[in-house]
C-alpha cells in the first residue's frame, strides 16, 4: 500500500472515499509517524490516540452504511495547543495552565469535529503564541525537519513541523503578526491568516484580540483550501465575527487564473536586511507569475517602515489585559509564597512570576507601560494612528493591484539560540507579516524554493479584506507552476530525497 502519511489531504479524502484505505489506518499511520520522529522534533506537547481512533471508527462506521460525509471526514488533523479542546489538556506552552482540561471546545475544534476529522494531538508553541522560534515554550523547542538544529519558525512551529514532517496531514495555526505563515515559510509548508473574523476566534486564548486570526496550515494549497472552508463561517459566540458566506476557496485553489491579474511588488518587503538567497527565490517566482500572464507592478506602503514599532506596543498592550486574567485564583498553576501572609496579591505575584516565562514577563512588562497614565497617548496611540496609516497603505495599494506580494522571511531558518538573547533581531523575523495583521487582511505563504544553504524559502501573498479567494487563485497556480519544474512538491523533492510514487 502507499505510503498514507505521503499523501495529501485531498489524496486522503479521495482515498477514503474510494475505501482503499479506511480512516482508522491512515489516523493509526499517522500516530505510528508521530512516533517515530516526534522524539527528536517535539511537535506535539500531547497526543490523543485514543479519540483520534474512536473518532476514525465512527467515520468509517457512518461511511459503510452509505451516509453523505463531508469532504475531509476521516482525514486526521493536528491543533495548536492554544486552542482549547474539550478533555484534553491545553496549556499554550506556559507553566501556569499546565494540567488544565477544557470544559468546552473551541469553535474551530467543533467544526473539525462536525467534519469527522479525527484529532491526532495538540502542537508545541511558543508561550501564549509569543515567539517567532518555538524557543519559548515551557515545554522544549520544537525542532524543524529540514535541519533539526534550526527552529521551526513561530509561534506555531510546532504545527508546521508536524505537517512538514508528514506526522499530520493538516493542522490548525494561529497568526497574531505571523504566526501560522513564517513557520509556513522556515519549513516549506502552506499557511494562511484568513481575514480578520474569517474565522472564529471563540477559545482561542487570547494573545491580542485585534491581531489573532485561526487559519489552516497544509502542504499544499488545495489542501489549505479545503481546511479554510470547514473552519470559516459566521459564529455568534465571536463578536469579531464575519457573516460572509464560506465558498470558491477549492475551486479557485484548484482552477484559478492569473492572467491579466496586477501582482503588486511591496518594495518596502525586500531588499535590505532580506538573504540573498530568499530575493533570488522571490524573484525567480515573480518570473513565474509573468510567464503565467501576470501583470507585474512595483507599489510603495512608506506607512510598513513603522509597522513593526506599532506592533510591538499594540501586541504587548493587549496581551498584558488578556493575560491579567492568569492570576492563581481559577484555574491552572496556583503558587503560594513560602513566607508570610497568604494575600491574593501576594498569590498572584506568586503564581504569575513562577508561570510565566522570560519572553511573557517582558511583553507584559512593555504593554503595562504602554498603557500606564501620562505614556498611553505617546506610545499606545501613537501606535494606533500608524496602524490606520498601513490600512490606508494597503487601501492605495489594492487601487492599483490585485494582490500583493513579497518574501514571507527576511531569511531562512535560523540556527537554535542564535537570536534567543537579542529580542529585536527575533521580532525582526516577522517584518513581511505583520502589516497584514495590523490591517486585518488575509495572507498566505507558500513555497517558492530552497536556498542555497539547502532550506526553504517562503513567498507570501497579501489580499484585500473578504478577499480571501484571490490568495487561492494565484497560490494554487503558482504552486502548480513551481510543482511542474521540480517534479513533485518541495517537501518530497527537497525534504523527503525524491518525489512521492502516487
Amino acid at each position: 500500500m502507499t505510503d498514507l502519511t505521503r499523501l495529501s489531504a485531498a489524496e486522503l479524502a479521495n482515498t477514503l472515499r474510494s475505501r482503499e484505505a479506511s480512516s482508522v489506518e491512515v489516523t493509526r499511520a499517522h500516530l505510528d509517524r508521530i512516533a517515530a520522529v516526534d522524539t527528536t522534533l517535539h511537535a506535539f506537547l500531547r497526543t490523543s490516540p485514543e479519540e483520534a481512533l474512536a473518532a476514525a471508527r465512527r467515520v468509517d462506521a457512518a461511511r459503510a452504511q452509505g451516509e453523505e460525509l463531508p469532504p475531509l471526514a476521516g482525514v486526521p488533523i493536528a491543533v495548536k495547543d492554544n486552542v482549547v479542546t474539550r478533555g484534553l489538556e491545553t496549556t499554550a506552552a506556559s507553566r501556569i495552565l499546565a494540567g488544565w482540561i477544557p470544559p468546552y471546545d473551541a469553535t474551530v475544534v467543533s467544526r473539525l469535529r462536525a467534519a469527522g476529522m479525527p484529532i491526532l494531538g495538540k502542537t508545541n508553541l511558543d508561550e501564549f503564541a509569543m515567539g517567532s522560534s518555538t524557543e519559548h515554550s515551557a515545554y522544549g523547542p520544537t525542532r524543524n525537519p529540514w535541519d533539526v538544529g534550526r527552529i521551526p519558525g513561530g509561534s506555531g512551529g510546532g504545527s508546521a513541523a508536524a505537517v512538514a514532517s508528514f506526522a499530520a496531514p493538516l493542522a490548525i495555526g494561529s497568526d497574531t503578526g505571523g504566526s501560522i505563515r513564517q513557520p509556513a515559510a522556515v519549513t516549506g509548508t502552506v499557511g494562511v491568516k484568513p481575514t480578520y473574523g474569517g474565522v472564529s476566534r471563540y477559545g482561542l486564548i487570547a494573545l491580542a484580540s485585534s491581531l489573532d486570526q485561526i487559519g489552516p496550515v497544509a502542504r499544499s494549497v488545495e489542501d489549505a483550501a479545503m481546511l479554510h472552508e470547514v473552519l470559516a463561517g459566521h459564529d455568534p459566540h465571536d463578536s469579531t465575527s464575519l457573516p460572509d458566506p464560506v465558498a470558491g476557496f477549492v475551486s479557485a485553489a484548484r482552477s484559478g487564473d492569473v492572467r491579466g491579474m496586477r501582482i503588486g511588488v511591496v518594495r518596502e518587503l525586500g531588499g535590505h536586511g532580506y538573504q540573498d538567497g530568499v530575493r533570488a527565490s522571490f524573484e525567480q517566482a515573480l518570473e513565474v507569475l509573468a510567464g503565467l500572464g501576470a501583470e507585474l507592478l512595483e507599489v510603495s506602503c512608506p506607512s510598513f517602515d513603522y509597522a513593526l514599532a506599532a506592533y510591538y506596543l499594540i501586541l504587548p498592550a493587549e496581551a498584558s489585559s488578556n493575560l491579567a486574567r492568569f492570576d492563581g485564583m481559577r484555574y491552572g498553576l496556583r503558587v503560594e509564597p513560602d513566607d508570610g501572609e497568604v494575600t491574593a496579591e501576594r498569590v498572584m505575584a506568586a503564581t504569575r512570576g513562577a508561570g510565566f516565562g522570560a519572553e511573557v514577563k517582558r511583553r507584559i512588562i512593555l504593554g503595562t507601560h504602554a498603557l500606564s497614565a501620562g505614556y498611553y497617548d505617546a506610545y499606545y496611540g501613537s501606535a494606533q494612528k500608524v496602524r490606520t496609516l498601513i490600512q490606508r497603505d494597503f487601501a492605495a495599494a489594492f487601487e492599483r493591484a490585485d494582490v500583493l506580494v513579497s518574501p514571507t522571511t527576511p531569511t531562512t531558518a535560523f540556527r537554535f539560540g542564535e537570536k534567543l538573547d537579542d529580542p529585536l533581531a527575533m521580532y525582526l523575523s516577522d517584518v513581511a507579516t505583520i502589516p497584514a495583521n495590523l490591517a486585518g487582511i488575509p495572507g498566505m505563504s507558500l513555497p517558492s524554493g530552497v536556498s542555497g544553504d539547502g532550506l526553504p524559502v517562503g513567498f507570501q501573498i497579501l489580499a484585500p479584506a473578504r478577499a480571501d479567494t484571490r490568495l487561492y487563485e494565484v497560490g494554487g497556480v503558482l504552486e502548480r507552476a513551481l510543482k511542474s519544474a521540480w517534479g513533485g512538491s518541495l517537501l518530497d523533492v527537497h525534504l523527503m530525497g525524491g518525489a512521492s510514487e502516487r
